[in-house]
């Protein structure tokens, strides 16, 4: 058996980044979830899966629980990346909506991301405008962190990853 890989899916580069720390911190593998077959990836002791969220699913998790059986007895990990602050009840929030029965048992870990706007797809512009005009419509003071984070970032490109989001992963993987 070899010791571990890193999966990871990126749409804008930030997932992609802590992955590559990831790996230069723990010496595994890395490897973009989309190229990950299973037959490769069952031979490793230790996977971890690395996703941005989007409407707060965490992309690449499909991967863990599509394969769960055959991953069966190795330590899995998740790390996922968001464009917030770290928030403990939005926190709950993501593993209630991603983490249920067959995936409960795996711990995930958050990972502060970027805000590219220039980078966006189209799409993307338009749900985050969408989602920008009902955050506006709202008190500023009642703003979730989420919220608040939002609309400081719109108009602007910001990079608020750090390596250090990626102790509690290291310490759970025990290197």
């Amino acid at each position: 058996m070899e010791k571990g890989i890193i999966l990871y899916q990126s749409r804008y580069g930030a997932t992609e980044k802590y992955a590559k720390w990831l790996t230069a911190m723990t010496g595994f593998e890395c490897m973009e979830r989309k190229k990950a077959d299973i037959r490769d990836i069952k031979r490793y002791d230790t996977i971890v899966l690395g996703g941005g969220i989007y409407a707060s699913g965490i992309s690449g998790l499909s991967f863990f629980r599509k394969n769960k059986r055959q991953l069966k007895g190795k330590k899995l990990a998740v790390f996922c990346v968001g464009a917030s602050p770290y928030d403990a009840s939005a926190m709950e929030e993501i593993r209630r909506r991603n983490f249920k029965e067959d995936l409960a048992d795996i711990p995930c870990f958050y990972c502060r991301g970027a805000w590219q706007e220039s980078r966006m797809s189209l799409k993307d512009k338009a749900l985050c405008a969408m989602l920008k005009k009902a955050v506006a419509r709202q008190d500023p003071a009642g703003y979730e962190p989420w919220q608040k984070a939002l609309m400081e970032a719109i108009g602007k490109d910001c990079d608020w990853t750090d390596q250090t989001y990626l102790i509690p992963l290291m310490e759970y993987l025990q290197i």
